[in-house]
């Protein structure tokens, strides 16, 4: 009779729920600010098309930039203080749109709201690798990964009815408010970083750390296509005569929190590497299925694979990372590997546009999977044995 049993570490602890909290709070506000910037920018402030492209990316731009130096931060002087200064500097910044009265003022408070992101981001999520275990950090990333599906569902519907109902000011109030309750939580999670973390290697990580390089590209290869996905599958439903991509939009969204939940444990159970072939695979055939076979049947097949591919693949690539990385690193590789994210929710849509523009919708898709099967190969190739 054996008693050793290979007893599975605990993950969710009063210390994780707080920071899933946290996070939750945060991404809210993030996702309040989305119907409400543009709006704002095209009503209150008259601005036109390229007003409002030029507002709403001015976020992107210095939350891009400032990942990497985030990181540096957070592997330096710990989660808390970024967490917590992120959050501050984002609260602050949208309670002050209120007040602009040109589009430079409220560009500029954009670019600083980026900043928050930046910080709050990586600190939340280094915070949450020195949580989990090791041997179960993709469940720890996919469960995390909900607070911000959720926000971003949630927060959207809510800032549409604020503004109709109580004006804007009521919006970034409302906004800065559930950021401001991201950083009392914040507060309570306190310090993650393992006391006995070496001061010195931290001190001597790169800004853009060996580690993370890999993992980055696999991550953009994946995002490109997804971001891509999302901007034009509601044109291209239309053009295969459907009414509208309300089901496939909301069948993707299933899928992806179907197996970040449920499926939670998955990339652990497979590997980090094997999930992550998996993954590039998945998104390769979903983009060659929509581009190649233009029909209803095609596009949702796609939507599907491509589900899937996005849902276990954004967990796995950030397991690969941190497996790579020693934990002096991790605030480092978090920023630069999130990185990945911003570029393709930017170049992305771009680019599928500039194809479809000279080839039509579909070939759009079909060099979205060119960008999907070189992540593939890149894959492969780094760790074609290994889990």
């Amino acid at each position: 009779m054996s008693t050793a049993t290979s007893a599975v570490p605990r993950l969710v602890t009063p210390q994780f729920v707080v920071l899933g909290a946290a996070g939750l709070a945060y991404f809210l506000a993030d996702g309040i600010l989305v119907p409400a910037v543009p709006r704002y920018v095209a009503g209150q402030l008259t601005g036109g098309n390229i007003a409002v492209g030029l507002v709403v990316a001015a976020f992107s731009l210095s939350a891009l930039v400032l990942r990497p130096w985030a990181g540096r931060l957070v592997d330096r002087r710990g989660r808390s203080i970024a967490m917590v200064g992120g959050g501050i500097i984002f609260a602050g910044s949208v309670a002050a749109y209120g007040v602009t009265d040109s589009i430079g003022a409220l560009a500029a408070l954009r670019l600083l709201t980026g900043v928050g992101d930046a910080f709050f981001f990586v600190g939340a999520v280094t915070a949450m690798s020195d949580l989990a275990p090791p041997e179960r950090r993709g469940e720890a990333i996919s469960l995390f990964s909900l607070s911000l599906y959720a926000g971003l569902a949630v927060g959207p519907p809510i800032g549409e009815v604020l503004i109709s109902t109580a004006g804007f000011t009521t919006v970034w109030v409302v906004a800065a408010a559930s950021a401001g309750v991201g950083v009392l939580l914040a507060l309570r999670v306190g310090e993650t970083r393992a006391p006995t973390s070496d001061e010195a290697s931290a001190e001597a990580v790169r800004l853009i750390p060996r580690a993370a390089v890999v993992p980055a590209l696999l991550l953009l290869a994946l995002v490109w296509g997804m971001a891509g996905f999302l901007a034009f599958v509601p044109l291209y439903a239309l053009d295969l005569g459907l009414p509208n991509a309300g089901f496939l939009l909301g069948g993707f969204a299933g899928i992806v929190v179907l197996i970040r939940s449920v499926g939670a444990r998955i990339p652990d159970r497979l590997g980090a590497g094997r999930s992550v072939r998996i993954s590039l695979l998945c998104a390769t055939i979903a983009l060659l299925v929509m581009g190649g076979w233009r029909t209803v049947p095609g596009l949702v097949s796609g939507t599907v694979l491509l589900g899937v591919g996005v849902a276990l693949g954004t967990p796995a690539i950030m397991m690969l990372a941190l497996q790579r990385a020693p934990a002096a690193e991790h605030g480092a590789v978090m920023g630069t590997v999130s990185m990945s994210i911003d570029l393709a929710a930017g170049l992305g849509p771009a680019s599928f546009g500039l194809v479809a523009a000279a080839s039509g919708r579909g070939t759009g898709f079909l060099a979205a999977a060119l960008l999907a099967g070189a992540g593939l190969a890149l894959a492969t190739v780094i760790a074609p044995r290994k889990p």
